[in-house]
């Protein structure tokens, strides 16, 4: 009945539990839910799913693939917030031939002045390349300890590269630069940084800064209208496949009325 979830309502097997954002006591209560994700192109909805995760970076994957199933083919760029940011969603992209205009969760923050004269900032430490170690802001060196396999609740496999300094005791800057206990313990994830550099170069370009001013106004409008123009905010069904049908005439009703808006 899970099916790899950690929840499910009594009255609706099918929904898990999330922590609403919109909730009216503004304590953010846990409520059986679906997680709906739309694509869209000018303010027209072209495609939608239903998930049972709360977690976006989940959802990428199969909702890609129901607008394969739907269009017959692939879209040529996907355009997303940093929610969506993960190596498999990378990957997945990449091996279907899509333009991943895809942010991950702190591409602006590693923009700003204090990201970037962070020194001790783990993206931020020297690396010598060829002799594969790091060196911190006091030129000790973290060495290449083993490599570790990590599983997400897709059961996509990462593979981590772990480093660690022998040398940290006594050193002046000990608790600015880390604070746990031990030595200082790094992990690198080369894939992820390779796919995050080519996100960094689409995301920064002039075309992706003209898709990344788009994005909010072609997706969340659609949100707004149907949340506060159309008062839609819960679903009226209850189990999956019904409330799929429910969405489903609920993004008709809003293209019919952008199509006839526009004539």
């Amino acid at each position: 009945m899970l099916d790899g979830r950690n929840s499910y309502s009594k009255t609706d097997p099918d929904a898990t539990f999330f922590r609403m954002k919109e909730d009216h006591l503004g304590n953010g209560q846990l409520k059986p839910a679906y997680n709906v994700q739309i694509s869209t192109e000018n303010q027209f909805i072209v495609g939608y799913s239903e998930h049972q995760l709360a977690a976006d970076t989940t959802t990428l994957k199969d909702h890609m693939e129901s607008l394969r199933h739907q269009y017959g083919r692939n879209p040529k760029a996907v355009v997303t917030d940093s929610g969506y940011g993960s190596e498999e969603n990378y990957e997945y992209l990449e091996a279907n031939c899509v333009e991943a205009y895809v942010k991950y969760n702190y591409f602006h923050k590693e923009q700003s002045k204090k990201w970037k004269e962070d020194p001790y900032r783990t993206d931020n430490l020297i690396y010598n390349q060829e002799e594969d170690f790091y060196l911190c802001p006091q030129g000790r060196k973290l060495s290449f300890i083993n490599e570790v396999k990590r599983t997400n609740d897709n059961g996509y496999e990462q593979t981590l590269r772990v480093y660690q300094s022998q040398e940290c005791n006594g050193c002046p800057v000990r608790n600015l630069c880390y604070k746990a206990k031990g030595h200082r313990r790094i992990e690198i994830n080369r894939k992820l940084l390779e796919y995050k550099r080519k996100a960094r170069e689409r995301l920064t370009s002039e075309k992706g800064i003209e898709y990344r001013r788009q994005r909010p106004v072609d997706v969340e409008s659609v949100f707004g209208i149907i949340k506060h123009n159309k008062n839609y905010r819960k679903f009226l069904t209850r189990g999956l496949e019904k409330t799929q049908i429910e969405f489903g005439l609920i993004a008709l009703s809003h293209n019919l009325s952008k199509l006839a808006a526009k004539n």
